[in-house]
């Protein structure tokens, strides 16, 4: 026997009586691992002030490129990984995930140790966005299956936790360079990613050994597949191959992609807008209050928004995403009110949020279950698109307002307006979304993926 057995599929396929809703806890650990990321905002004034041996310093535009080659490297992964997924299962994939996201930190704080910008991209941009990668839709895929009857519901608890990382990842950075910065004599950066690194690979293995898979004939007691009214929710699978092929996969794609983008208008510069927004009467600490709030907006959106889903329909979901995004993004800059700005850009986090976890259980009314993991994964490169599209408008236009020897204030009426033309085309897209070809469906003696089986 192998000593890594244990991670096979076969030892993680849940005995009969195995209670489904011992699963979520499992993935709520990872989702609040990898959810570190949104709080990656910490570091950046701290590693602004380093300086190598010469005196010089990394650039903003630098150092913001570290947060986009870890997203970027996320949907990567998940697009090159996920028929892995399908056929090793979730344990051995979290595993990995597990082991990159630790190593990433590490590897990172060698470079920050010895001042070398290409380790920290190598340390948490590359390796530790394959453990995002991996780490993401692994609890993603294996809820699906557990929750056939509530798959929105089944998303939101998985991904509600990575809206929720910055909650825990932002005070623990921020505490522990503090903590080293007074106590120790070791580098407060590299320090804190080197704690870092082994506290979040310990939280993901709660997850790794906890994390079940349904028998291939299982499904929930007492339950039985009603035929939807729906034409969208299929009764048949799409192999993942075949899904890329399809206009419906691509409108999808396009429909993440704007969503997203829009959503990172606003969290790419969420504390500097609405001090400069209201100038002089939102401070610092209160500007780092509204990004506490956005992170709560976000986390609690990607639950609700999903499970509304479940009764009114994905296509229906998103249409109000672009429907409303719109028309917020449009009146957001004009809003005179503190309080109304805020709980505007609240709503508008909540559906960045709700996309992300709406998006897997309108792939599985399209597309069946069988590769469901495989597709998701692909379309996840909307999001790495998106990582780097949004912070290139934001960042483009303060820049060219700066130079221009305009105030701040004047840019972010235009970064709201161009966030706002993208959810219109958005919409556009959602009118397009149609049930799948049958000349695409998975005939029977059709290869499924051995991990889960179809149901």
């Amino acid at each position: 026997m192998s000593t890594f057995s244990f991670l096979d599929r076969e030892r993680t396929i849940a005995r009969p009586g195995y209670s489904r809703w011992l699963v979520p806890p499992a993935a709520l650990a990872i989702h609040l691992a990898i959810g570190q990321v949104y709080s990656f905002s910490v570091f950046v004034k701290p590693l602004l002030g380093l300086h190598d041996s010469a005196g010089a310093a990394w650039s903003q535009k630098e150092i913001g490129y570290i947060f986009s080659i870890a997203i970027a490297f996320l949907g990567i992964s998940a697009a090159l990984f996920s028929k892995w997924l399908e056929r090793a299962g979730p344990r051995k994939v979290l595993f990995v995930a597990a082991i990159c996201f630790g190593v990433g930190f590490i590897v990172s704080a060698i470079g920050v140790q010895i001042h070398s910008l290409a380790l920290v991209y190598l340390g948490y941009g590359a390796i530790g966005g394959i453990g995002l990668g991996l780490g993401y839709i692994s609890p993603v895929a294996t809820l699906l299956r557990w929750f056939p009857d509530r798959p929105g519901l089944a998303t939101g608890m998985a991904i509600m936790g990575f809206g929720g990382g910055a909650m825990i990842g932002s005070p623990l950075g921020t505490q522990l360079m503090g903590f080293f910065h007074t106590h120790s004599h070791y580098q407060p950066i590299a320090a804190t990613w080197v704690t870092m690194g082994v506290v979040y690979f310990l939280f993901m293995m709660f997850g790794v050994f906890m994390i079940r898979i349904p028998r291939p004939d299982w499904k929930p007691a007492g339950w039985t597949p009603k035929a939807s009214t729906s034409a969208l929710i299929s009764t048949h699978n799409v192999s993942a191959n075949s899904a890329m092929k399809t206009p419906q996969f691509w409108l999808l794609w396009v429909m993440l992609c704007l969503n997203t983008t829009a959503g990172i208008g606003i969290l790419e510069s969420a504390s500097p807008m609405i001090q400069n927004l209201f100038l002089g009467k939102v401070t610092a600490a209160a500007a780092g209050g509204f990004v506490g709030v956005l992170s709560l907006f976000n986390m609690g959106g990607r639950f609700i928004w999903s499970s509304m889903s479940d009764y009114v329909g994905r296509k229906t979901t998103f249409t109000l995403f672009f429907v409303l995004g719109t028309v917020l993004f449009y009146l957001l800059p004009g809003f005179s009110s503190i309080g109304l700005f805020v709980l505007t850009a609240g709503v508008l986090i909540s559906m960045y949020g709700g996309g992300f976890s709406t998006a897997p259980a309108f792939l599985k009314d399209l597309y069946g279950s069988a590769e469901v993991s495989a597709i998701y994964g692909r379309l996840l490169t909307a999001w790495s698109t998106a990582g780097i599209v949004g912070p290139l408008i934001v960042n483009g236009i303060l820049d060219h307002t700066v130079a221009s020897g305009q105030p701040l204030r004047s840019a972010y009426p235009l970064v709201l307006h161009i966030m706002a033309a993208l959810l219109l085309v958005g919409f556009l897209a959602s009118l397009l979304v149609r049930p799948v070809a049958e000349r695409f469906w998975m005939r029977e003696g059709d290869k499924v993926a051995p991990s889960y089986g179809a149901h």
